[in-house]
């Protein structure tokens, strides 16, 4: 394996054990939420359920400028990457993420946008409660994809 190659796989299993703390933290935000309901639980939440799609974002850019040579840009450049990554690129690589992946990772690109605009406290708790009720699917999907990923990465 290439040195650049092995550097990619090393830092999606790296990546990943990150974004699961996150999903707990997320997840121990909502428990306490509930518990107390404390708002400031609320803007916890919102901040690791950002971390965890920030995370996959980081990787996916890693993998768009290391092996595609192409970083999408203008406003909506984060639908676009997270399209690019369901997407094969011919003699390259093979698609990086599954269409299920995709479809459960829209709802936390979308929710990432959100969390950069707007003020903590105009978040509204139903969202935060599907999106952490939502996010263990989507974890196990991103987590196989990139996993699958990585074991193709280890070919080279």
């Amino acid at each position: 394996m290439t040195s650049h190659l092995f550097e990619l796989s090393r830092r999606i299993a790296v990546e990943l054990i990150d974004i699961e703390k996150t999903i707990v933290r997320a997840q121990t935000g909502w428990r306490e939420y509930q518990a107390s309901e404390n708002d400031l639980y609320l803007d916890s939440m919102a901040l690791n359920l950002h971390s965890f799609y920030n995370g996959l974002e980081r990787l996916f850019e890693r993998i768009a400028t290391g092996l595609d040579n192409q970083l999408p840009g203008g406003n909506s450049w984060h639908k676009e990457l997270l399209l690019q990554m369901a997407t094969e690129v011919r003699t390259v690589r093979p698609r990086v993420i599954s269409d299920e992946t995709l479809s459960r990772l829209e709802q936390y690109c979308r929710f990432r946008h959100v969390v950069r605009n707007i003020y903590s406290y105009d978040i509204d708790p139903k969202r935060l409660q599907e999106l952490v009720d939502n996010i263990d699917n989507a974890h196990r999907c991103i987590r196989d994809d990139l996993m699958d990923f990585a074991d193709w990465l280890a070919q080279f």
